[in-house]
């Protein structure tokens, strides 16, 4: 119950920097409004839990599965994604009222006891909501960059300055061979990291640190935005159609290279690692550096080595700032500041099953024309992240915060 509550009040927290009327901010499709967030993550404790766990409870309203349906079609239709920042009503004095009576809900329920199957399902949705206190920070961050005035989410938000990478080689050299892929063991995993499988891995180098902004100006600088053979067809024609030239959210002056962050505009830090790029991006500046996209197999396989890690959503800055003291030889931050990506399709691993029923469409039926990224950002909750966790997105997507890091054949 305590988890339960600590979580919850972080999603508030989350918001609280907004006025009452930003909570209506949608900028984009694939974002949606942080009021809409708050009330998504009610129903879904609401619509899995207390309806069919507590005799006698009743729903706020019915509409409700409507409006805050994000994908479950066999819980009902859904509101149109891409309209939920027209959504005036429910006011969020309206949502708060609610959520504080499905926890109140939830807390009489859990004082009660339940069955292994209701325990599973509020575990999952504890998870589910982590997962939206991170899109609540993507997406409030898109939509204050839309406006000229460069507004900050929180002034007071801490951004140190990284320092240039520690002297030492700039790869780890790992040996290959069959190695055991998925979760392993008894804590939490989505539906996603299992069954455990062999996937062979050949030996391979990864670099130590994560593509900087540095590297990435060096990469605009010899036209790597207008050269057509370093790019996948796909991405070299939405480049083109988009007009890309640096990452979301970069813009140059006079005085140089600027990025929006969640303290507003400020000058780029070089030594930070690069963030919200595509796929298509990552895997045309792996091919101009020589290098490669890790697989997420290369990826986890690296993960069990000692390792530094980054900035998680805990710290204050959400912003990633990359090395900011200095390490030892082994691979830095290989868990925070940006999500990798990685060559790797989203695909179930073999042996595969969705769960039955609603909660069954959680994962499973997002597995084509997406690819995996792992390790977690500067907005992921630091307990939330673990060596085996699939992140998934299009090849096209650009306002997670999003880098790389290089890998090398042997």
């Amino acid at each position: 119950m305590e988890r339960y509550l600590q979580v919850r009040r972080q999603t508030e927290a989350l918001c609280e920097p907004l006025l009452a009327e930003d909570y209506v901010l949608q900028s984009m499709p694939d974002a949606s409004p942080a009021r809409w967030h708050l009330a998504h993550t009610t129903w879904f404790f609401e619509t899995f839990v207390l309806v069919p766990s507590l005799p006698g409870y009743k729903r706020r309203d019915a509409a409700y599965d409507y409006l805050f349906n994000s994908y479950y079609n066999g819980v009902g239709a859904q509101f149109p994604r891409h309209l939920r920042g027209q959504l005036s009503r429910p006011t969020t004095d309206e949502i708060r009222s609610w959520r504080q009576a499905v926890d109140g809900a939830m807390v009489q329920l859990l004082e009660s006891g339940v069955d292994e199957r209701t325990s599973n399902i509020v575990t999952v949705g504890i998870n589910h909501e982590q997962q939206h206190q991170e899109l609540l920070v993507t997406d409030i961050k898109h939509a204050l960059a839309q406006s000229p005035l460069w507004p900050a989410y929180n002034e007071d938000l801490k951004h140190a300055v990284s320092r240039t990478a520690a002297p030492g080689p700039d790869r780890v050299q790992l040996d290959g061979g069959l190695i055991d892929i998925g979760h392993r063991g008894t804590g939490f995993h989505f539906d996603n990291e299992v069954p455990v499988h062999r996937a062979l891995v050949p030996p391979f180098a990864l670099a130590r640190h994560l593509v900087t902004n540095r590297q990435w100006l060096e990469f605009m600088e010899s036209g790597g935005y207008s050269t057509h053979h370093l790019w996948l067809s796909d991405g070299w024609y939405l480049a083109q159609h988009e007009q890309w030239s640096a990452p979301l959210y970069w813009e140059h002056s006079p005085d140089g290279w600027t990025t929006f962050t969640t303290a507003g505009r400020r000058p780029v830090d070089l030594d930070a690692p690069v963030t919200h790029i595509s796929f298509f991006e990552a895997d045309a500046f792996a091919r101009w550096a020589g290098g490669r996209l890790p697989t997420e197999f290369d990826w986890e396989h690296a993960s069990v080595l000692e390792n530094h890690d980054g900035g998680f959503q805990g710290d204050g800055h959400l912003h990633p700032l990359g090395n900011t003291k200095a390490g030892d030889d082994g691979i830095q931050h290989l868990f925070g500041d940006v999500w990798e990506w990685t060559s790797s399709p989203y695909r179930p691993y073999p042996g595969y099953q969705a769960p039955s029923g609603a909660i069954g469409e959680y994962n499973g039926k997002f597995m084509n024309g997406c690819y995996v990224l792992r390790g977690g950002s500067c907005a992921t909750p630091r307990d939330h992240i673990r060596p085996t966790y699939r992140n998934f997105f299009g090849p096209d997507k650009r306002w997670q915060f999003t880098g790389l890091r290089l890998a090398y054949d042997s």
